[in-house]
């Protein structure tokens, strides 16, 4: 690190990846902050900082020496399991910097030898207590796997013995039946049943009769709005979409193509006509959003259809330390490996990393947003302008003019964001109201300080207001 980017850092202030320390304190307290930072995604300790301030103080030649040391048995002695740091001293007018950077662990969570788990909170971090906080971290360390788990009050009963037939069928070429071994030692060495006869996650929302009746929270909240707006209260079609993960991929598609336009792209009069998206980026994001949902996570996949875009919103940000530049190009984590292998077999699903791939060589205008402390991801998948396009064979020419005031109505309401930062923070407040200011400092590549400044100005010019606390409180267009 030169000492041009370390000023830089110390400008940023303090944030869920940069903690300032004016010096070594106890090994205990520097042991929580390496374990929050390991059990996130990794951070920077920089001592000879003012905490709070970032006034640079420095250390002495015995001072770094001792804080490397100090460093070194702590990271051994106090943390669970291993964690390992690298130091390196940086002169910042003539005064030195001790920076420890710790890396995301690959084995979370980590603890103290008392049990603790920290992990950050923006700033500042908290201890976990919440089970299924604890179960996150081990997914994370691909240790567990909650659609292996088995559901309560589940058995073979609860199994739609065609839905399996057919399975066995297409992949084995034979029934069920000709195995020669007993049903209930297949189902449990294909993972569709536990040891205890319950039906896993992914076998009852591959095969059960009524998935929902057990994982209610398993559906897709489908709404197709008026305007661009989620705030709106007005909508053309609302549902909540069911079945197994087969069938809700489906009647997703058939519902997302409903709603979209239709274009005679030299095709016949009488020809149904060119889809205004592409089907295979709907159907490679609609897949991606089933397979790879955060199971732990009680929320809904959402499918948003507004004038300008379609939003696919799934439960579920991107693991395994992997950015979203890395899943562009193929790279991928499995949050649910055995889903991923029903897919596979059951659908148009082809796994090793390629969905996102396929969907960006489709030339679709498509942007990805990582929320990594709101733990979802949100593919924006943008729909041609719908005043320079014909009229389609699924609007009448009433629906059109409305479509095209309320376009003209909210350029009028947000001319100022229509341009670069401040319009991309405005979609970034309308897609995730919860999201923070270092969270869209990360997605944009800026300073937080900066983006500070233009929050300030949209909230001055009445576009958007926080409603509650700063900590606690979310968004809202105005």
């Amino acid at each position: 690190m030169t000492s041009e980017e370390l000023r830089k850092l110390i400008k940023c202030g303090e944030t869920s990846r940069v903690q300032f320390k004016q010096q070594f304190t106890t090994q205990k307290e520097i042991a929580a902050d390496m374990i929050a930072f390991a059990n996130g995604r990794g951070g920077t300790i920089l001592f000879g900082v003012k905490d709070k301030t970032g006034e640079i103080l420095g250390l002495n030649y015995d001072e770094i020496q001792s804080t490397s040391r100090e460093l070194g048995n702590t990271a051994n002695e106090q943390v669970r399991p291993l964690i390992y740091i690298q130091t390196e001293v940086v002169e910042i007018d003539g005064k030195m910097i001790l920076v420890a950077t710790i890396q995301e662990g690959k084995d979370k969570p980590y603890k103290t030898l008392s049990g603790n788990i920290w992990v950050k909170q923006s700033a500042d971090k908290r201890r976990v207590t919440d089970n299924a906080e604890i179960l996150s971290l081990f997914q994370q360390s691909g240790t567990y796997h909650p659609d292996e788990a088995g559901v309560p009050n589940t058995s073979y009963k609860d199994l739609d013995t065609l839905a399996l037939d057919r399975y066995f069928e297409n992949v084995y070429r034979k029934p069920m039946s000709d195995f020669d071994i007993p049903q209930d030692q297949l189902l449990q060495s294909m993972h569709i049943t536990d040891t205890q006869g319950r039906l896993t996650t992914a076998g009852l929302l591959f095969f059960g009769r009524t998935p929902q009746q057990f994982l209610p929270v398993f559906v897709i909240k489908a709404v197709w709005f008026y305007g661009n707006s989620i705030a709106g209260t007005e909508y053309k079609d609302s549902r909540d979409i069911e079945g197994t993960i087969p069938e809700m991929y489906e009647q997703g598609i058939r519902w997302l193509k409903s709603c979209l336009r239709r274009t005679q792209d030299g095709q016949s009069f009488n020809s149904v006509g060119k889809l205004e998206i592409s089907e295979t980026v709907l159907e490679e994001l609609l897949q991606n959003a089933l397979v790879h949902i955060d199971l732990l996570k009680t929320a809904a996949i959402r499918l948003l259809v507004f004038d300008d875009r379609i939003e696919i919103v799934n439960p579920g940000c991107v693991v395994g330390g992997h950015t979203i530049k890395e899943v562009k190009k193929g790279n991928s984590f499995a949050r649910n490996p055995l889903m991923a292998k029903f897919c596979a077999q059951t659908m148009p699903y082809r796994g090793l990393g390629s969905g996102i791939p396929r969907v960006l060589a489709e030339k679709s205008k498509v942007d990805f947003l990582d929320d990594k402390e709101g733990n979802q991801f949100t593919a924006i998948v943008s729909r041609p302008d719908t005043v320079t396009n014909s009229v389609s064979s699924q609007d009448s020419v009433e629906d059109t003019t409305q479509k095209t005031v309320e376009k003209n109505t909210l350029k009028n309401t947000l001319k100022s964001t229509r341009k670069g930062t401040r319009k991309r923070i405005v979609e970034m407040i309308e897609s995730n109201p919860n999201t923070s200011l270092d969270q869209i400092a990360e997605q944009l590549g800026k300073n937080p300080r900066g983006i500070d400044k233009h929050i300030k100005v949209l909230r001055e010019q009445g576009i958007i207001r926080r409603v509650g606390p700063d900590k606690g409180g979310h968004w809202e267009i105005i």
